[in-house]
């Protein structure tokens, strides 16, 4: 059983010693544990502070491209390596690297396909209250959105199986970390999740430039997910709102008409009506073409998941 550690980094040389000294060495019913750096367009000297603690496996961008990219990157490079098992932490140092053994022990029992830290963001000093509220109310907004029942979504630090990354496909530069779990969700792939206690705050967050950025990239995040898997649902109660709305002002036209004996003076109620009518009909046909792209998306997820098993067994094997 291999199991694969992934750090994103953009400038973490300040930090990075700290996670890499605080990686297991040994878990039980993990054969090997490789450590791959994932340098994000780093400037100062991450790379050469990872080379001088061992690493030896890297992904190299040379400008900065992302979290969301920086992860897919890293999964792929983690399935050439034979990865049974992919844990992402980050390269600040945020989250207990001895606790691994713990994320991925229900992988390892069968009992998970993903298992994702609960940082217990209520017990976070640096966090303020209102972002303390926010991220309660994103975790909700996604469980609603995943089926899940994750009491910290936005939590990076995960574990995968091996059959997991096969069979999810990030789209997103921003962060992987919603977008996956309603994937998962939608795929039927079970998610678990631990609580852990975070170490302390060593520099601020560099994902976003204020919490007012994350919420708006989040929500947009979460947004493109679900049409993504279940337009039906959001056309579909769109276009019935719209319908139902579009009624009332036929219903006010009606009832002057009978009431003052003559339709002058209410036709704004026709147009307002009309122009409602409408809008409900192109969700309808917002709905069906969304559909049929869903329906292809399937389709070429399924043959993507085998190309890749092809392509990583066939690595694994060499």
């Amino acid at each position: 059983m291999k199991l694969v550690v992934q750090i994103p980094c953009l400038n973490e040389a300040s930090t990075l010693p700290l996670v890499l000294k605080s990686i297991p060495k040994q878990i039980k019913g993990i054969d090997e544990i490789i450590v791959l750096v994932i340098d994000d367009g780093s400037t100062d000297d991450t790379v050469a502070i990872a080379r001088q603690h061992g690493v030896t496996h890297f992904v190299h961008h040379t400008r900065n491209q992302g979290l969301g990219r920086s992860f897919h990157d890293g999964v792929f490079k983690a399935l050439e390596l034979g990865a049974d098992i992919l844990v992402n932490t980050d390269g600040d140092n945020q989250y207990p690297q001895d606790r691994i053994g713990d994320l991925v022990q229900p992988i390892l029992e069968d009992k998970a396909d993903i298992v994702i830290a609960d940082r217990q963001t209520h017990t976070i000093d640096h966090f303020s209250p209102w972002k303390k509220v926010l991220q309660r109310l994103g975790s909700a907004i996604v469980n609603k959105a995943a089926g899940t029942e994750l009491p910290d979504a936005a939590s990076g630090f995960r574990a995968y199986s091996r059959e997991s990354l096969l069979r999810l496909n990030t789209i997103t530069r921003f962060s992987y970390c919603t977008e996956t779990i309603i994937q998962a969700g939608y795929k039927g792939l079970h998610i678990e999740s631990i609580a852990v206690d975070t170490n302390p705050k060593l520099r601020e967050s560099r994902l976003f430039k204020s919490t007012w950025e994350h919420v708006r990239k989040s929500g947009i995040t979460i947004v493109r997910a679900y049409i993504m898997y279940k337009p039906y649902i959001v056309f579909g109660w769109l276009g019935c709102s719209l319908f139902v709305v579009g009624l009332i002002p036929f219903a006010r036209f009606v009832f002057f008409s009978f009431e003052d004996g003559t339709t002058r003076g209410h036709i704004q109620s026709l147009l307002i009506g009309s122009l409602l009518m409408i809008a409900a009909f192109l969700c309808l046909v917002l709905n069906i073409i969304a559909d049929l792209i869903r329906t292809n998306r399937i389709l070429i997820e399924d043959n993507l998941e085998q190309t890749k098993r092809q392509r990583f067994e066939r690595a694994r094997s060499s």
